[in-house]
């Protein structure tokens, strides 16, 4: 597994378990209108793929799959700060470029971009 996998899978665990409860119930069915959703994460060193599927089970994959929802590119150094600091360190603005390539993606991105600390 990559480097960028492998730490996107230690960040699946928890967002997982964040996600789970959260799909039964009024929000739960606005949630699942979202899902699923694949991320890409580009690093000069790598690439790897975030997906969470309809049952909010989340994935890593060590490269970059097809058809992102969500193009993520930044540094190695500062996606392992952000994934570290989750949300409580924020990165300096343009940091990142962030490309959502479907309007789902856009308003996921959105939604989690203070959790995540993009």
């Amino acid at each position: 597994m990559t480097c960028t996998a492998d730490a996107l899978a230690k960040l699946g665990g928890s967002l997982e378990a964040e996600l789970k409860p959260r799909l039964s119930g009024l929000l739960g069915g606005f949630l699942r209108a979202y899902l699923p959703q694949s991320w890409v994460f580009r690093t000069e060193l790598d690439a790897a793929t975030l997906t969470v599927d309809a049952r909010g089970h989340v994935t890593a994959a060590p490269s970059a799959l097809p058809s992102p929802d969500v193009t993520v590119e930044l540094s190695h150094a500062e996606l392992a700060a952000v994934l570290a600091a989750r949300g409580r360190r924020p990165l300096a603005p343009g940091s990142a470029k962030v490309t959502a390539h479907t309007a789902k993606g856009r308003v996921a991105f959105d939604y989690l971009r203070p959790r995540l600390g993009l």
